[in-house]
């Protein structure tokens, strides 16, 4: 499979050797360029995802979808885009301008880290150390500051109640998402992202760990539909209750960082669900069947990693066109009163596996 710290370090020795820059001159080119990069991945899996769950959402429904702007709708996006672009940023009065401004960066900002830790290929990954899972569920956790401070800074009771609702129920299902990842943790022996996806090597975690790992798997799903604030648990947004939630009052630009956000979270945890579950980059390898390994690593790191990410967020996807709305008692419910409770268990299941070795 290929090795894209070729590439990297190509250009690494290119800046320094061949155009002879001095070296904080490189880091500095390379700084720029992974941000670039990373920005621009950010944008356009955003604009896919916006096209890809109407298309979703109207089959369910029986319908086309977006089929005007571009061939097929292709184009719905892009001009979704620049339509936020030129909007006008509206001052309200009776607000507090400071904070109400930055909660939109905030949001933003929390979910390009938690976008930079993803593992995208064989040596393609911009954040990775030995407590890359730390520092994952510590950045994903800003995310709900820029909520809160949204709904308390824009002066509305609309805005106020879908953030104390959106709180409430972030801060409560990171609990079932941090039981679920330290599970896998203790399944892998390290911390480290790279190490977790060099760990399934052979085989997948979700079936080398056995039913510790399916029930984490399905507990991670129901979470993390609730922490991307996604149908049926999207309480926050409950447009017949509270007009948009949290950003009612936002327009232009703030809005599209929200709205942005939202779509790329999806993304992640469906990135996160690959890299703990389904080996991230690693191709699908089937002990004693040489000849299919070998094909299977000829498809790109990259196109395994996209692959099984997209395959997830279908899934969550598909969750919202399927289940009604819950109410904000069941939703709370549904965490503290089953979700937890098994998520602890299931721990300590897994490290009774561990210990005594039922695993492949």
């Amino acid at each position: 499979m290929f090795d894209f710290s070729i590439i990297t370090n190509w250009i690494h020795d290119f800046l320094g050797s061949t155009l002879g820059m001095a070296p904080w001159l490189v880091t500095t080119v390379e700084c720029v360029l992974i941000g670039v990069g990373l920005l621009l991945a950010y944008a356009l899996l955003a604009l896919f995802y916006i096209y890809f769950e109407r298309k979703v959402c109207a089959a369910f429904q029986c319908r086309l979808g977006p089929n005007r702007v571009g061939p097929m709708g292709l184009l719905q996006s892009f001009a979704d885009m620049f339509k936020i672009l030129i909007k006008e940023l509206i001052t309200l009065k009776h607000t507090d301008k400071f904070l109400f401004a930055l909660a939109p960066y905030l949001v933003i900002v929390a979910s390009v880290l938690a976008f930079a830790c993803l593992p995208w290929g064989n040596g393609l990954q911009i954040i990775n150390f030995n407590i890359g899972i730390f520092f994952l569920i510590a950045v994903s956790s800003i995310g709900v500051l820029g909520i809160l401070l949204a709904g308390w800074s824009s002066n509305n009771k609309f805005t106020l109640i879908g953030a104390m609702r959106s709180g409430a129920q972030m801060v409560s299902y990171e609990l079932s998402i941090g039981l679920v990842m330290i599970t896998m943790v203790v399944f892998s022996g390290t911390m480290s992202i790279s190490g977790i996806v060099e760990a399934q090597r052979d085989t997948w975690f979700i079936f080398s760990a056995h039913l510790p790992a399916w029930i984490a798997f399905i507990i991670y799903l129901i979470a993390g539909t609730a922490e991307t604030n996604r149908g049926p648990f999207d309480l926050p947004e409950a447009e017949s209750e509270l007009t948009a939630g949290y950003h009612t009052e936002y327009s232009g630009i703030h809005f599209g960082f929200y709205y942005l956000a939202e779509y790329l979270n999806l993304f992640i945890v469906g990135g996160v669900a690959s890299l703990m579950f389904l080996g991230g980059w690693m191709p699908l390898h089937i002990n004693g069947w040489e000849g299919f390994n070998h094909v299977m690593d000829y498809i790109p790191s990259v196109v395994w990693f996209l692959g099984k990410s997209i395959f997830i967020t279908f899934i969550i996807i598909w969750f919202k066109w399927t289940f009604p709305r819950l109410r904000i008692d069941q939703l709370l419910t549904l965490e503290w009163k089953y979700l937890l409770p098994i998520s602890m268990v299931n721990l300590v299941f897994m490290t009774l596996c561990v210990v005594n070795g039922w695993h492949f």
